[in-house]
């Protein structure tokens, strides 16, 4: 299963490092990292998703509080929470086919940012399932580059369950 970590950390040199050294110590891998300023001023805030079961991330937690920077921890994987991602995707579009990728894009929200000859760059906000959606759909025009950035996440105030929204709308 794969887990979202919050970590808030002091905002000082070698932390970041200090944190992968930690996984790559133990053998975890991390599968996506957003690292920024926090709400506090000298306070950063890293987003990452984790593979493994409760008892893995239990102990990562443990561990990350050990490190001196660590102030807070908090596994929000079951917690309801607001999720995006933003994703650069460069798409073969030539005049033939340009209308329908931007037809496409439009679908998903996506931003036109460049163009070329023969490709457009889009520009994708939205939670990760968006992500690999609009990949698969454009996947035929062929995919020249992608840079996507980790996913940030911040716990719903409201406590509103998206998730378990969504489900209740396909039993209806």
């Amino acid at each position: 299963m794969k887990h979202t970590l919050s970590v808030l950390v002091e905002d000082e040199s070698g932390v970041l490092s200090r944190i992968s050294s930690l996984f790559a110590r133990r053998g975890f891998n991390i599968e996506s990292l957003a690292v920024g300023p926090a709400e506090q001023g000298g306070v950063s805030r890293i987003t990452m998703t984790v593979p493994g079961d409760d008892r893995v991330i239990e102990q990562l937690t443990k561990q990350l509080y050990k490190l001196v920077n660590v102030l807070k921890v908090q596994d929000i994987t079951e917690i309801p929470c607001v999720e995006r991602e933003l994703m650069l995707l460069k798409v073969n579009a030539t005049s033939s086919n340009r209308a329908e990728v931007v037809e496409l894009a439009h679908i998903f929200r996506a931003r036109v940012v460049d163009v070329a000859e023969d490709s457009l760059t889009l520009e994708v906000v939205g939670d990760p399932g968006k992500m690999v959606a609009i990949v698969q759909v454009l996947q035929k025009f062929g995919l020249r580059e992608i840079a996507r950035t980790g996913k940030i996440s911040l716990t719903r105030e409201s406590g509103v369950n998206t998730e378990l929204l969504k489900s209740l709308e396909v039993k209806v």
